[in-house]
């Protein structure tokens, strides 16, 4: 449905408390809440009575009023954006009458690539009505199973920012699924063994003590495994706002299924969440999560939030072999110094260092930034994280050695 515009503005002869244009900021809370976004009706009652008392001003002044009483989590703005100017579109009927009855030449110019949150909005707005929803190219069924294509591995492949709300549900319950591997640590404690490797003089006392020494039958032991620990940075800046919820999402999957996972947010500043995401509901722990952050989708300082990580946390919970995943595109905006001396110290902490950075998506991707730069020295692993095949092959990684095809000396060759 198309409201009543003049110049991409609703008619201010139309009341905004009685008329079309409360109509439409009704329909228009809909189609966001159909895209993902929480509304309810008191919102949109207090949408009405903004617009009412502000007026009907400049475009600018309208998406400000609504963005500000809809928009409650960073990361729905780009979703609402693109709402916005799908659905408060102007009326241009003697453009779009010359448009159809103009000749078209053929256009062979390529595709581009769907804008973040575009997906979510265009589905929310068209409904149920098929004819104008747009064609999605399904996958050729060949006879031959080897060269098939479901759609569940399309999902699989498909980057979290192009998503539709339909997918990215989707996303979340196969994240749910994932199995993580057992891996573990040999640590210097012993645990009680039944073969003969090594045998425990204690235990074997304490065993000859109940028979008052009649009968001594050796015990034996054997060094303890366990799962090392899991320490998670993620980067919650502006520059990865797309991908930062269905992060949480998968960091809320590790945390649940497995033991000792410390998991850190930061942009401008360093915050722990670990406690809000242990939370059984994954929407709570993440609404608990956006509650305690400070600088969600602001700033990045990657050094400063590492030196404070290196400062205050890294003996605390870098012990006993621990696995650290940094999840951030490595755009610093500050100096590259401090952030290359604390990648050095954070790497010399723990016993492996895996980078995620969504930017490998990009096939000609090449570290240019300084802050790429001086980072790649002191990971021992440089992995895509934008889908969920990357999610699942890092999975699957946590447990087996070092993988040769993201080591991060083939990037350091390009310097």
């Amino acid at each position: 449905m198309e409201p009543a515009m003049q110049d991409g503005i609703a008619a201010p002869s139309s009341p905004p408390g009685d008329g079309r244009l409360a109509d439409n900021i009704v329909f228009f809370a809909r189609a966001l809440r159909k895209a993902g976004l929480k509304i309810g009706p008191a919102a949109i009652a207090d949408a009405i009575e903004a617009v009412d008392t502000i007026g009907i001003g400049s475009r600018d002044e309208f998406h400000a009023s609504l963005s500000s009483i809809f928009v409650k989590r960073h990361e729905d703005l780009a979703v609402f954006d693109e709402a916005f100017r799908l659905f408060w579109r102007s009326r241009d009927l003697v453009q779009k009458m010359i448009a159809m009855m103009s000749p078209v030449a053929p256009d062979h110019r390529e595709k581009e690539k769907p804008r973040p949150g575009e997906l979510r909005a265009g589905d929310a707005l068209l409904g149920e009505r098929d004819d104008r929803r747009p064609q999605r190219e399904a996958p050729d069924v060949e006879i031959d199973a080897r060269f098939t294509t479901s759609g569940n591995e399309l999902l699989r492949r498909m980057d979290f920012a192009q998503m539709s709300a339909a997918e990215i549900a989707a996303a979340k319950k196969e994240l749910a699924r994932l199995q993580l591997p057992l891996d573990s640590v040999r640590t210097r404690r012993f645990a009680p063994s039944h073969a003969s490797a090594k045998v425990d003089p204690r235990a074997t006392m304490r065993s000859a003590l109940r028979t008052g020494g009649t009968l001594i039958l050796p015990r034996y032991r054997e060094p303890k495994e366990m799962q090392p620990p899991l320490v998670v940075l993620a980067d919650i800046s502006g520059s990865m706002s797309q991908y930062t919820r269905i992060f949480l999402h998968f960091l809320h999957v590790l945390t649940e299924k497995r033991r000792r996972v410390h998991t850190f947010l930061f942009g401008t500043r360093l915050t722990n969440v670990t406690r809000q995401m242990r939370h059984k509901d994954p929407d709570e722990a993440l609404d608990e999560c956006a509650a305690a952050v400070r600088d969600w989708s602001g700033g990045t300082r990657i050094g400063e939030t590492l030196k404070e990580f290196n400062r205050l946390w890294a003996r605390r919970v870098l012990g006993q072999g621990a696995i650290v995943l940094l999840i951030t595109d490595g755009l610093e905006r500050e100096g590259v110094e401090l952030l290359q001396s604390e990648m050095d110290r954070l790497h010399r902490s723990c016993r492996r260092l895996i980078w995620l950075n969504p930017l490998l998506r990009f096939e000609g991707f090449e570290p240019r930034a300084r802050g790429v730069r001086a980072m790649l020295p002191h990971v021992d692993e440089f992995r895509p994280v934008h889908n969920l095949l990357s999610l699942a092959d890092l999975v699957s990684a946590l447990s087996a050695g070092r993988a040769g095809a993201y080591d991060p000396r083939r990037f350091l060759a390009k310097l």
